[in-house]
């Protein structure tokens, strides 16, 4: 397929540059991966503060010294003074100040994921005291719906490796490029579940399925002859242009508010040769066009690598 487009970059001079320094207030329900999230803070060079008074919070981002590096502040229930209606003034209070780019991240999970980090690890939970775990869940739900809302990025850790959810941190917060866009295209299927991470997702069943040809059942969408069958599909043609031509549309936009990271999911029926194939096709115009991309494939449960050797 010929694409006028193919030399001209999506990100360039769209992406606006960074001038003040970061404050990333870290929150979200207990058990959802906040302190997980705020040691790969750490690793990409942000300075990391946890339960740290919010009283405290002038005094780190305030006078001469004001943010030499970007600073994380970790605050959930446990902190002394916390209170939504307190994070959300001090929040305003920085922003109003316009010294310092704030963001608010909320990490989330499913109830039933929650109860069971608590009982595996034998915690209780902090606000359950004597009572059922999921009584000090649905509570602290409640108290937080208003952070939740408010949040600048919530990232659901239900069905999230601790390697993927530091990808996807070190994808939004690093500041080794913080003016580049980083595309993160994966495919999966459909019977497991839509990636709970995806900004952006992509339904492929409509198309042929190798599934059904026996030599090529137990291959994926990495081997040539699968791929020649998808392609062949005379719906494929006019399906990719019309993505591609989607993308070239959206990924500027997104640029130029300030997105740093996008997560765009392929789905099929078995995650393995269908999405697998146009993932791979669009994580490679995506390349093309000067992005940042990382393409995995979700059902495989092996890495890319693991995939081509197969194919």
């Amino acid at each position: 397929m010929n694409d006028a487009r193919a030399s001209k970059p999506l990100s360039g001079t769209a992406a606006r540059h960074r001038s003040r320094g970061r404050l990333v207030l870290v929150t979200g329900m207990s058990g959802a991966g906040r302190s997980s999230a705020m040691k790969t803070f750490e690793d990409i060079g942000f300075d990391a503060v946890d339960n740290m008074p919010l009283a405290l919070l002038p005094t780190l981002i305030s006078g001469p010294t004001t943010l030499r590096r970007d600073l994380a502040v970790g605050v959930d229930i446990r902190n002394r003074d916390f209170g939504t209606g307190t994070v959300i003034a001090e929040m305003d209070r920085v922003i109003a100040e316009g010294t310092v780019e704030v963001r608010l991240v909320f990490f989330d999970s499913s109830d039933e994921v929650l109860q069971r980090r608590f009982t595996e690890t034998r915690r209780p939970h902090p606000l359950a005291a004597d009572r059922p775990v999921l009584d000090g869940i649905a509570r602290e739900r409640q108290l937080l719906s208003v952070l939740r809302d408010r949040a600048d990025l919530v990232i659901d850790t239900t069905d999230l490796t601790p390697g993927e959810l530091r990808r996807i941190l070190i994808g939004h917060f690093n500041s080794i490029a913080p003016n580049a866009l980083t595309a993160f295209v994966t495919s999966f299927s459909y019977r497991n579940g839509v990636p709970r991470e995806a900004d952006l997702v992509f339904d492929v069943r409509f198309l042929a399925n190798p599934h059904y040809e026996p030599e090529m059942r137990d291959k994926t969408g990495l081997a040539p002859e699968v791929g020649q069958f998808i392609a062949g599909d005379p719906r494929f043609d006019p399906f990719f242009e019309a993505l591609i031509n989607l993308m070239a549309v959206l990924i500027p936009g997104y640029v130029e508010e300030g997105k740093s990271y996008l997560t765009i999911a392929v789905g099929c029926t078995g995650g393995r040769h269908r999405s697998v194939y146009v993932a791979e096709r669009l994580g490679a115009w995506l390349k093309e066009k000067s992005l940042n991309v990382e393409v995995s494939h979700r059902e495989a449960g092996k890495s890319v690598e693991g995939l081509r050797s197969e194919a």
